[in-house]
């Protein structure tokens, strides 16, 4: 170990058990917070023993044949109130995509699911993310959860990444808002959401044991940025924190991250739960800053924060006050999120209601990469050749914890795969017969694609070939390289040198190599596109809707562009191998510069950058102009639609500092004209993004100079630019 991480651990350990019972004060004893005033007198009459109850979550069944407890509805933890204290159960469901039915423990488990969170995200729309949580913050509460395990922002540091798709991408401005907005919108149906996993969760491989290595200025400026703006925009009532070590700190038991920087620095006064399995200590962890134990009786090789903790307490290594500070805070997030004044009612779902609402967010999410000779939209009289991804009954889903029950059953027969995380789950959301809907004139065949020599055949027989192409992701597991499943790439090469005029429509939970690209004549990346699917990318293909997502993700040309062109371990022979590379540590020297920030700075061209994204019409911007006033800078210019049909803009801001650098995604705005229609756009720049962390005074510091600014239609757009003078200053915590 290098010496100057020996004493970032000595002094993260120190620091962060001295600030522990400060920032718990900070926290709590806020002017004019009806919820900690709630919370106090709630606790005023609650037994040690009570409190120490709030500290503990039993698995809730379902999970490797384990049953539901007695008052638990079968979900992935339960905690029973105290009796007496007026304060709800917890019924704590995954997941960030709708609610989970572990091993179909509950008849009634199926719901709707979102999109991937990478296709909500890639709408950079904060008010669709927000509409999206409220549809599964609802369907949450009309099952009978008031705790939902979601949602994520991580930042994609891999795009193998076996979570990616729960994700947001890979800038920590557009992460921290759309996940935020997705978390608000949870909780505004009086359901907590999680905001997880905190941090540097970034991989599925040894995530169990990895520590994820990275100086803390660039952690702070990454990463934890993502996280702290998603705090800021969605208030979660919980954080959870993550499997892996941080810096050799297990990230549960890491006071540099929950006691320094969430608590003291952030002023988070919600509370911190364990991810299930991630709790290694009862002392150590609880003056680090967790605050609750889940399902500590099944996931933990100890239910540590039982018996063990209360001894601790009992020894005086673990104080009374931080006890009571735990308890505090978990009652004082059920005030805050209406859980103790509207308890769930159950009830039927609104599913007709809630499909059109993932629909919607496919269709704002999906993005189009190629269109060559304008062969999208479709002709609704064409002969179209469908072939592959099962397209013919549904879409794929991502596998793990976040995968949903669909309504109506799983469409795919899969060969009866009993590890983790199972077969692929197909929702029944066929774009086959969504297409045929959308276009009656239209003659539509479709082909498996399992026998190539077929496919050829009938993409000859039609005027435009339309490929499914899917990728299964999932938690656990890394995907061991960056392509498309089975066949797909032989597939789609053969078909595009029979018809010129094909597109690919990709399913998949990562970015993808793409052989073919420029073989083929559109490309529509759909990701996991959900319980609406099927119809949104029908509607996509025939101009019903224009696409108007923009990637949130890169799309690298080869692995050998990425900052680390292999994961080691990821050709593990299974999950439980995978997780458990005890060896495994990972430095990410790239420091903050993560995804299109490490391709700026190598000077590296990517296949399809970050911020890219097609639409049916066009675009042209011009007067753009930066000015810093009252300490904002405001960066204002105009948008006009060019084309002859309505579309949606995603004009982006990115920055470069004085003093060098990768450029920073610096704001955006969604912008829906009519065609000739013009508006002057206005964003303003999120100040850390203009501004160093500083490590040795624990702030941000903005440095005097010239600062760039880019107005452009992605990360690699640079045919607009102004400059601008800022002074220095200090940011106020």
């Amino acid at each position: 170990m290098k010496l100057s991480r020996k004493i970032f651990l000595l002094s993260a350990v120190a620091c962060g058990m001295m600030v522990a019972h400060d920032a718990a004060h900070a926290a709590h004893h806020a002017p004019g917070d009806p919820a900690d005033e709630k919370a106090r007198q709630v606790l005023a009459h609650m037994s040690p023993e009570d409190k120490m109850s709030l500290l503990f979550s039993v698995d809730g069944g379902g999970f490797n044949g384990s049953v539901a407890p007695p008052g638990g509805l079968g979900s992935a933890a339960y905690l029973r109130a105290p009796a007496g204290s007026g304060l709800p159960d917890l019924q704590i469901s995954d997941a960030g995509l709708g609610i989970r039915n572990p091993a179909h423990i509950r008849k009634d488990g199926a719901a709707v699911s979102l999109p991937s969170g990478l296709s909500t995200a890639s709408s950079w729309d904060m008010d669709m993310a927000r509409e999206a949580g409220a549809m599964i913050g609802r369907e949450a509460w009309q099952s009978g959860f008031n705790v939902l395990l979601g949602g994520g922002a991580d930042l994609t540091r891999d795009p193998r990444g076996g979570r990616n798709f729960e994700y947001a991408g890979e800038d920590p401005l557009q992460t921290g808002r759309m996940v935020g907005s997705t978390i608000a919108g949870v909780q505004s149906q009086h359901v907590i959401s999680t905001l997880k996993h905190y941090a540097m969760n970034d991989l599925e491989t040894s995530r169990m044991t990895m520590s994820a290595d990275i100086d803390p200025v660039a952690m702070r400026e990454s990463d934890l940025l993502g996280f702290e703006i998603a705090l800021e925009t969605g208030h979660p009532g919980s954080v959870m924190c993550s499997y892996n070590r941080v810096n050799d700190l297990y990230a549960c038991e890491n006071p540099y991250l929950l006691n320094t920087t969430l608590k003291q620095d952030w002023h988070y006064p919600g509370f911190v739960m364990s991810d299930w399995g991630a709790t290694h200590s009862s002392a150590r962890a609880a003056l680090a800053g967790l605050d609750q134990e889940s399902a500590g009786d099944h996931a933990d090789a100890r239910p540590y924060f039982q018996a063990l903790l209360a001894a601790d307490v009992k020894a005086g290594r673990v104080p009374q006050s931080r006890i009571d500070d735990m308890a505090q805070r978990i009652v004082r997030s059920l005030f805050a999120q209406g859980l103790v004044d509207h308890p769930p009612q159950r009830a039927p779902l609104d599913v007709v209601t809630d499909t059109l609402v993932a629909q919607r967010d496919e269709e704002e999410g999906a993005v189009l990469l190629r269109n060559e000779g304008n062969v999208l939209p479709l002709s609704p009289t064409a002969r179209i050749a469908v072939i592959g991804g099962h397209a013919d009954v549904g879409v794929i889903s991502g596998g793990g914890s976040s995968q949903v029950d669909p309504i109506g059953g799983e469409v795919v027969k899969g060969p009866g795969k009993k590890d983790w995380p199972g077969d692929p789950v197909y929702f029944p959301s066929s774009p086959l017969k969504a297409m045929r809907a959308e276009a009656p004139s239209a003659h539509i065949t479709y082909d498996p694609g399992t026998n190539i020599a077929a496919a050829v055949r009938a993409a000859r027989a039609a005027d435009v070939a339309v490929v499914y192409a899917t990728q299964f992701t999932f938690e656990g597991m890394d995907a061991p390289n960056m392509h498309l499943d089975g066949n797909a790439d032989a597939l789609i090469a053969a078909v595009a040198a029979a018809n010129p005029r094909t597109v690919v429509v990709m399913e998949t939970g990562d970015p993808v190599l793409m052989p073919w690209n420029s073989s083929v004549a559109g490309v529509l990346e759909a990701w996991f596109p959900g319980s609406g699917g099927g119809t949104a990318i029908a509607r996509l293909l025939f101009g019903k809707v224009a696409p108007s997502g923009h990637l949130t993700m890169t799309f690298p040309q080869a692995e050998s562009q990425l900052a680390h062109p292999d994961i080691a371990g990821v050709t593990a022979n299974n999950v439980f191998e995978m997780q458990f590379h005890t060896d495994q540590e990972l430095v990410y020297d790239e420091g903050s510069d993560v995804g299109y920030r490490w391709f700026d700075r190598n000077h590296l061209k990517p296949l399809y950058p970050f911020g890219y994204g097609l639409t049916y019409t066009t675009f042209a911007t011009d007067g753009l102009a930066a000015g810093y006033h009252h300490k904002e800078l405001t960066v204002t210019f105009n948008v006009r639609n060019t084309g002859t049909r309505p579309g949606v803009d995603v004009p982006q801001v990115y920055v470069g500092l004085p003093d060098g650098g990768a450029r920073r995604l610096g704001g955006w705005q969604r912008v829906t004209l009519a065609p000739g229609e013009s508006r002057q756009v206005s964003v303003q720049v999120d100040p850390r993004l203009l501004a160093h962390f500083d490590g040795r005074h624990d702030r941000w510091a903005i440095p005097s100079g010239r600062f760039r600014v880019w107005l452009g239609t992605s990360a690699v757009d640079d045919s607009q630019q102004v400059s601008v003078h800022l002074p220095a200053r200090t940011l106020a915590p």
